[in-house]
Protein backbone atom coordinates (compact mmCIF):
# COMPACT_ATOMS: atom_id res chain seq x y z
CA UNK A 1 0.00 0.00 0.00
CA UNK A 2 1.41 3.37 -1.02
CA UNK A 3 2.15 5.79 1.79
CA UNK A 4 1.14 9.39 1.21
CA UNK A 5 4.16 11.62 1.24
CA UNK A 6 4.05 15.15 2.71
CA UNK A 7 3.42 17.96 0.28
CA UNK A 8 2.89 21.69 0.62
CA UNK A 9 -0.52 23.26 1.10
CA UNK A 10 -2.71 24.08 -1.88
CA UNK A 11 -2.29 27.69 -3.01
CA UNK A 12 -5.60 29.39 -3.76
CA UNK A 13 -4.60 32.95 -4.55
CA UNK A 14 -5.51 35.16 -7.46
CA UNK A 15 -2.90 35.31 -10.23
CA UNK A 16 -0.13 37.86 -9.84
CA UNK A 17 0.11 40.70 -12.36
CA UNK A 18 2.95 42.28 -14.30
CA UNK A 19 3.90 45.86 -13.37
CA UNK A 20 2.82 48.53 -15.83
CA UNK A 21 3.75 51.80 -14.15
CA UNK A 22 0.47 53.28 -15.35
CA UNK A 23 -0.23 54.99 -12.03
CA UNK A 24 2.36 56.78 -9.86
CA UNK A 25 2.84 55.37 -6.38
CA UNK A 26 2.46 58.36 -4.09
CA UNK A 27 3.95 58.83 -0.65
CA UNK A 28 4.49 61.74 1.73
CA UNK A 29 8.13 62.46 0.86
CA UNK A 30 8.57 60.68 -2.49
CA UNK A 31 6.55 59.13 -5.24
CA UNK A 32 7.46 56.44 -7.74
CA UNK A 33 6.75 56.65 -11.45
CA UNK A 34 7.91 54.61 -14.42
CA UNK A 35 11.52 55.41 -15.24
CA UNK A 36 11.78 57.35 -18.50
CA UNK A 37 14.53 59.01 -20.54
CA UNK A 38 13.35 62.38 -19.22
CA UNK A 39 14.74 61.43 -15.79
CA UNK A 40 18.30 60.93 -17.05
CA UNK A 41 19.46 64.54 -16.66
CA UNK A 42 18.32 64.84 -13.03
CA UNK A 43 19.89 61.51 -12.16
CA UNK A 44 23.21 62.11 -13.91
CA UNK A 45 23.88 65.21 -11.80
CA UNK A 46 23.41 63.09 -8.66
CA UNK A 47 25.01 59.74 -9.56
CA UNK A 48 27.18 60.36 -12.62
CA UNK A 49 30.18 62.43 -13.66
CA UNK A 50 33.68 62.42 -12.21
CA UNK A 51 32.85 63.03 -8.55
CA UNK A 52 34.46 60.22 -6.46
CA UNK A 53 31.42 59.98 -4.19
CA UNK A 54 29.24 59.34 -7.23
CA UNK A 55 31.55 56.64 -8.56
CA UNK A 56 31.37 54.71 -5.27
CA UNK A 57 27.59 54.44 -5.62
CA UNK A 58 28.20 51.90 -8.39
CA UNK A 59 30.55 49.60 -6.45
CA UNK A 60 27.96 46.84 -6.04
CA UNK A 61 25.90 47.55 -9.16
CA UNK A 62 26.11 45.43 -12.29
CA UNK A 63 26.92 48.48 -14.43
CA UNK A 64 28.55 51.90 -14.13
CA UNK A 65 29.99 54.20 -13.07
CA UNK A 66 29.18 56.71 -15.80
CA UNK A 67 31.48 59.64 -16.38
CA UNK A 68 29.78 60.89 -19.56
CA UNK A 69 26.12 61.90 -19.87
CA UNK A 70 25.72 60.26 -23.29
CA UNK A 71 26.47 56.76 -22.01
CA UNK A 72 24.24 57.36 -19.00
CA UNK A 73 21.37 58.57 -21.20
CA UNK A 74 21.66 55.41 -23.29
CA UNK A 75 21.56 53.30 -20.14
CA UNK A 76 18.45 55.03 -18.80
CA UNK A 77 16.73 54.70 -22.19
CA UNK A 78 17.40 50.95 -22.17
CA UNK A 79 16.14 50.62 -18.62
CA UNK A 80 12.99 52.57 -19.39
CA UNK A 81 12.22 50.08 -22.20
CA UNK A 82 12.85 47.01 -20.04
CA UNK A 83 9.92 44.94 -18.81
CA UNK A 84 11.95 42.76 -16.45
CA UNK A 85 13.55 44.44 -14.61
CA UNK A 86 10.79 47.06 -14.55
CA UNK A 87 12.25 50.36 -13.36
CA UNK A 88 10.72 53.13 -11.27
CA UNK A 89 12.14 56.62 -10.77
CA UNK A 90 12.03 58.05 -7.24
CA UNK A 91 10.73 61.62 -7.38
CA UNK A 92 11.35 64.02 -4.48
CA UNK A 93 8.18 65.49 -2.94
CA UNK A 94 9.93 67.55 -0.24
CA UNK A 95 9.00 71.12 -1.15
CA UNK A 96 11.64 72.62 1.12
CA UNK A 97 14.53 71.14 -0.88
CA UNK A 98 16.09 72.19 -4.21
CA UNK A 99 15.53 68.66 -5.51
CA UNK A 100 11.73 68.97 -5.21
CA UNK A 101 10.08 67.45 -8.27
CA UNK A 102 13.29 65.85 -9.51
CA UNK A 103 14.35 62.23 -9.89
CA UNK A 104 16.76 61.41 -7.04
CA UNK A 105 17.10 57.66 -7.53
CA UNK A 106 15.62 54.58 -9.11
CA UNK A 107 14.84 50.95 -8.27
CA UNK A 108 13.11 48.03 -9.94
CA UNK A 109 10.89 45.01 -9.68
CA UNK A 110 12.82 42.14 -11.23
CA UNK A 111 12.83 38.37 -11.66
CA UNK A 112 9.10 38.79 -12.03
CA UNK A 113 7.50 35.36 -11.80
CA UNK A 114 3.68 35.59 -11.72
CA UNK A 115 3.20 31.80 -11.88
CA UNK A 116 4.98 31.42 -8.54
CA UNK A 117 3.74 34.74 -7.08
CA UNK A 118 7.28 35.92 -6.43
CA UNK A 119 9.18 39.08 -7.36
CA UNK A 120 12.39 40.81 -6.31
CA UNK A 121 13.20 44.42 -5.44
CA UNK A 122 16.58 45.19 -6.96
CA UNK A 123 18.78 47.59 -8.95
CA UNK A 124 18.45 50.07 -6.10
CA UNK A 125 20.32 53.26 -7.00
CA UNK A 126 19.74 55.93 -4.35
CA UNK A 127 21.66 59.18 -4.67
CA UNK A 128 23.02 61.07 -1.66
CA UNK A 129 19.84 63.17 -1.80
CA UNK A 130 17.87 60.02 -0.96
CA UNK A 131 20.18 57.82 1.11
CA UNK A 132 19.50 57.73 4.87
CA UNK A 133 16.34 59.81 4.48
CA UNK A 134 12.69 59.08 5.19
CA UNK A 135 12.23 58.93 1.43
CA UNK A 136 14.58 55.95 1.10
CA UNK A 137 12.39 53.90 3.43
CA UNK A 138 9.22 55.22 1.83
CA UNK A 139 10.40 54.24 -1.66
CA UNK A 140 10.84 50.61 -0.58
CA UNK A 141 7.51 50.71 1.28
CA UNK A 142 5.68 52.00 -1.79
CA UNK A 143 7.17 49.35 -4.06
CA UNK A 144 6.56 46.50 -1.60
CA UNK A 145 2.97 47.65 -1.08
CA UNK A 146 2.51 47.77 -4.84
CA UNK A 147 3.91 44.25 -5.23
CA UNK A 148 1.79 42.73 -2.46
CA UNK A 149 -1.49 44.60 -2.79
CA UNK A 150 -1.76 45.84 -6.36
CA UNK A 151 0.07 43.05 -8.19
CA UNK A 152 -0.81 40.22 -5.77
CA UNK A 153 2.60 38.66 -5.14
CA UNK A 154 3.06 36.61 -1.98
CA UNK A 155 6.87 36.74 -1.75
CA UNK A 156 9.17 39.72 -2.30
CA UNK A 157 12.90 39.03 -2.41
CA UNK A 158 15.95 41.18 -1.72
CA UNK A 159 19.39 40.05 -2.88
CA UNK A 160 22.75 41.76 -2.63
CA UNK A 161 26.48 41.19 -2.74
CA UNK A 162 27.31 39.53 0.57
CA UNK A 163 30.02 42.19 1.09
CA UNK A 164 27.51 45.03 0.73
CA UNK A 165 26.94 45.70 4.42
CA UNK A 166 24.67 48.76 3.94
CA UNK A 167 22.31 46.72 1.76
CA UNK A 168 22.29 43.81 4.22
CA UNK A 169 21.50 46.15 7.12
CA UNK A 170 18.77 47.84 5.10
CA UNK A 171 17.10 44.53 4.29
CA UNK A 172 16.94 43.53 7.96
CA UNK A 173 15.84 46.99 9.09
CA UNK A 174 13.00 46.91 6.55
CA UNK A 175 11.75 43.56 7.84
CA UNK A 176 13.20 41.14 5.29
CA UNK A 177 14.50 37.86 6.68
CA UNK A 178 17.92 36.47 5.84
CA UNK A 179 17.71 33.09 4.11
CA UNK A 180 21.34 32.31 3.36
CA UNK A 181 24.24 33.06 1.05
CA UNK A 182 24.72 31.59 -2.42
CA UNK A 183 28.46 31.06 -2.72
CA UNK A 184 30.22 32.10 -5.95
CA UNK A 185 26.81 32.94 -7.32
CA UNK A 186 27.86 35.50 -9.92
CA UNK A 187 30.75 37.21 -11.66
CA UNK A 188 30.15 40.97 -11.65
CA UNK A 189 32.57 43.33 -13.37
CA UNK A 190 35.13 40.54 -13.34
CA UNK A 191 34.83 39.94 -9.59
CA UNK A 192 33.41 36.90 -7.82
CA UNK A 193 30.20 37.63 -5.93
CA UNK A 194 28.59 35.66 -3.13
CA UNK A 195 24.93 36.68 -2.93
CA UNK A 196 23.01 37.17 0.32
CA UNK A 197 19.30 36.31 -0.01
CA UNK A 198 16.47 37.89 1.98
CA UNK A 199 12.71 37.58 1.66
CA UNK A 200 9.47 39.07 2.92
CA UNK A 201 6.19 37.14 2.75
CA UNK A 202 2.76 38.65 2.41
CA UNK A 203 1.64 37.25 5.78
CA UNK A 204 4.67 38.87 7.44
CA UNK A 205 4.01 42.12 5.59
CA UNK A 206 0.39 42.27 6.71
CA UNK A 207 1.03 41.10 10.27
CA UNK A 208 3.79 43.47 11.27
CA UNK A 209 6.01 44.98 8.61
CA UNK A 210 3.43 47.12 6.80
CA UNK A 211 1.72 48.64 9.87
CA UNK A 212 5.08 49.34 11.52
CA UNK A 213 6.39 51.03 8.37
CA UNK A 214 3.24 53.13 8.04
CA UNK A 215 3.50 54.21 11.67
CA UNK A 216 7.20 55.02 11.24
CA UNK A 217 6.61 57.00 8.04
CA UNK A 218 3.80 59.10 9.54
CA UNK A 219 4.84 62.71 10.10
CA UNK A 220 3.83 62.38 13.78
CA UNK A 221 6.85 60.10 14.28
CA UNK A 222 9.30 62.89 13.45
CA UNK A 223 10.53 65.89 15.39
CA UNK A 224 10.58 69.35 13.85
CA UNK A 225 14.25 68.86 12.94
CA UNK A 226 13.41 65.64 11.08
CA UNK A 227 14.76 63.24 13.69
CA UNK A 228 12.75 60.08 14.31
CA UNK A 229 10.93 59.58 17.60
CA UNK A 230 10.77 55.78 17.40
CA UNK A 231 12.85 53.49 15.24
CA UNK A 232 11.34 51.17 12.70
CA UNK A 233 12.74 48.15 14.54
CA UNK A 234 11.17 49.28 17.83
CA UNK A 235 7.79 49.81 16.21
CA UNK A 236 7.93 46.36 14.66
CA UNK A 237 8.97 44.80 17.98
CA UNK A 238 5.94 46.38 19.65
CA UNK A 239 3.84 44.27 17.33
CA UNK A 240 5.70 41.14 18.46
CA UNK A 241 6.93 40.31 15.00
CA UNK A 242 10.19 40.22 13.17
CA UNK A 243 13.93 40.56 13.78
Amino acid sequence: MAVARPRGPIVSLSPALLPSGSTPLSGRTVHLEKLESKHASDLFHLVGGSHPAHASLWDYMGDGPYSEPGAFDTNIAARSASRDPFFFAVIDRRRSLPSFGQAIGYLSLMRITPDHLTVEIGNVMFSSALQRTTGATEAIYLLARHAFHDLNYRRVEWKCDSLNEPSRRAALRLGFRYEGTFRQHMVVKGRSRDTAWFSLLRDEWDAGVRPAMEQWLHEANFHVDGGQKETLQDLRAQRSWGP
